[in-house]
């Protein structure tokens, strides 16, 4: 038994006490937190690691249910006059049509017999008033019609994600995100906790889908030229050790606890897992550290749960497991133990075996 013991056995994870065995060291480069109902409230105030992206979100706001004209929009204005020998209209005809007029650089167009209009940031009707008003002088009697071609630069995009991607005109200054979303044939079920971003200039915002569809407040108010991505979130752990799977794991929502991330690895393996030498390994930045704020003295921080007792199982359901970090279920003595017992077991039987085919 002694020689099989002091064989190296083979396992499928590492004991709790090797992996926190450092942490006895005078200058150990790991701290260990043993996480209860007690610390979970100081744990919560701690900086947020592993996440990416920009998750701030402008709230909703509400436009004007007209659009406006914008340089690089096309007008088709409709001239009507009745009078005989009209300047503006052919022998016999009632109206002209000018068509495809393209608002310039200085937000102008340019019509006969009255040179240029400026009509960039005025409405259709507003800029209907306008042509009439500069055409009275010459033609008084005139009346005209306008309708309004929106440019690119009056238009936003969708980028993937969605059933129909494209660029869609902006139908009035009220254009807002879930209308895009919905006019793009909205975002498919299949996909996994869909992330909502936002590309405006130079900035960029993030929203999770079930934040944006939950929250009236965060329909945010769509601007031209503005670029929507729509894409599965990537945020994962790795399930490591003595459980259900050992695979890299997405996150299905937004956030996860520790008891809801062994839930996804398939749980603790009964004949191998220690229930009580459940980790979760995390590494924090070098500016969180001794920042002046609640936080981990050490960069990588060892979080330990014990699963035998209810205050290790509440400590898990209010812990929030971070992307990137990795969830170790560590391997118990007892299946050492056992595998020990049950190589002398076959030790011994095949002695014995041999014992009786002596003479």
């Amino acid at each position: 038994m002694l020689a099989v013991s002091a064989c190296s056995l083979p396992r499928g994870a590492a004991i709790q006490t090797e992996v926190l065995d450092e942490q006895e060291n005078e200058n150990p480069s790991f701290q260990v937190v043993e996480v209860s109902r007690s610390n979970i409230p100081d744990i919560l105030t701690w900086p947020a690691s592993g996440w990416h992206g920009h998750y701030h979100w402008p709230n909703t706001s509400t436009g004007s249910n007209s659009s406006t004209i914008r340089t690089g929009d096309r007008l088709n204005v409709t001239i009507w006059d009745s009078q005989e020998n009209s300047l503006i209209t052919n022998p016999g005809q009632r109206f002209t049509e000018i068509k495809g007029v393209e608002v310039d650089s200085n937000g102008s167009i340019f019509l006969p017999y009255v040179n240029k209009v400026g009509v960039r940031g005025l409405t259709s009707d507003r800029a209907r008033s306008k042509i009439q008003q500069r055409l009275e002088p010459i033609v008084p009697s005139a009346q005209v019609q306008v309708s309004l071609e929106q440019g690119r630069d009056h238009s936003v995009d969708v980028v993937g994600g969605v059933e129909n991607p494209g660029s869609y005109p902006m139908p009035s200054r009220n254009y807002k995100v879930l209308n895009v979303l919905a006019d793009a044939g909205g975002i498919p079920p299949e996909l996994r906790n869909p992330k909502v971003r936002l590309l405006r200039g130079s900035e960029t915002y993030e929203i999770s889908s079930e934040k944006l569809f939950a929250d009236g407040s965060k329909n945010a108010l769509m601007q031209p030229r503005d670029t929507l991505i729509v894409e599965e979130d990537d945020s994962s752990f790795v399930a490591f050790g003595a459980s259900g799977k050992e695979d890299l794991i997405y996150f299905p929502k937004d956030n996860l606890s520790a008891l809801e991330a062994l839930s996804l690895m398939g749980g603790l393996r009964d004949a191998r897992a220690d229930p009580q030498g459940v980790l979760v390994l995390r590494e924090y930045s070098a500016a969180d550290i001794h920042s002046g704020k609640a936080g981990p003295d050490l960069q990588q921080v060892v979080f330990t749960f014990d699963m035998t007792n209810a205050d290790g199982l509440f400590a898990a359901r209010k812990f929030p497991l971070n992307p990137n970090d990795t969830v170790l279920a560590t391997e118990s003595p007892v299946a050492n133990l056992r595998t020990i017992l049950e190589l002398v077991g076959s030790v011994v039987g095949v002695s014995a075996q041999t014992a009786n085919l002596g003479p």
